[in-house]
């Protein structure tokens, strides 16, 4: 079994040979943490501009300083810059992560759902069509006013020359004779 030994001394953390064991691990980490914590979380703060994701950072850095301990005990370079070299990495990584996935889009609650199909309202038109031939004259009459030229009943009479009262009533009776015309059951989507 490999023995670690982790100790501060005058601002420098010397990691020794690396035992798996969880408390010597906890202790490698802790080292660290303390000693470089504060300036690899400014560094990768900078690098992502979030917070929360810096602290992820600095989290997989310390994962990998102990998962790597047999190269931060070679001797060659410093803990900090092996540190600030895996945390810069991870940002890359997950940015280069993130530019291959497409860009996901939320879907916007104001818009109306996008209709596909208009053979539906071109099947209407022909049934109320036909359905109107099939009425009197008089009350296709009010009806194309109304409901075809979207007038009120006030210029419906005048354009008919008929008194208002008598528009309503054609357009009561109208609705219900194209109701009948178009059988039972029949009814068109809006």
């Amino acid at each position: 079994m490999v023995r670690t030994t982790v100790t501060i001394e005058a601002g420098r953390t010397a990691v020794g040979d690396v035992d798996r064991r969880p408390e010597s691990a906890e202790a490698l980490v802790r080292s660290l943490y303390a000693e470089h914590g504060r300036s690899l979380l400014a560094y990768a703060t900078r690098l992502t501009g979030d917070r929360a994701a810096a602290e992820d950072v600095v989290q997989e850095t310390l994962v990998r300083a102990w998962k790597h301990a047999d190269d931060l005990t070679s001797g060659k370079g410093s803990v900090r810059g092996w540190l600030l070299t895996v945390a810069r990495n991870i940002v890359t990584d997950r940015a280069r992560a993130r530019a291959v996935r497409p860009a996901e889009v939320a879907e916007i609650a104001d818009r109306p759902p996008v209709e596909g199909d208009h053979s539906e309202a071109v099947v209407n038109s022909m049934v109320v069509l036909d359905a109107l031939d099939q009425v009197s004259p008089e009350h296709r009459e009010v009806l194309v006013e109304l409901y075809y030229r979207g007038r009120s009943v006030t210029e419906a009479a005048k354009e008919l020359g008929v008194p208002p009262g008598t528009v309503k009533s054609r357009s009561y009776y109208a609705l219900r004779a194209l109701r009948t015309v178009m059988g039972p059951g029949a009814e068109v989507a809006r």
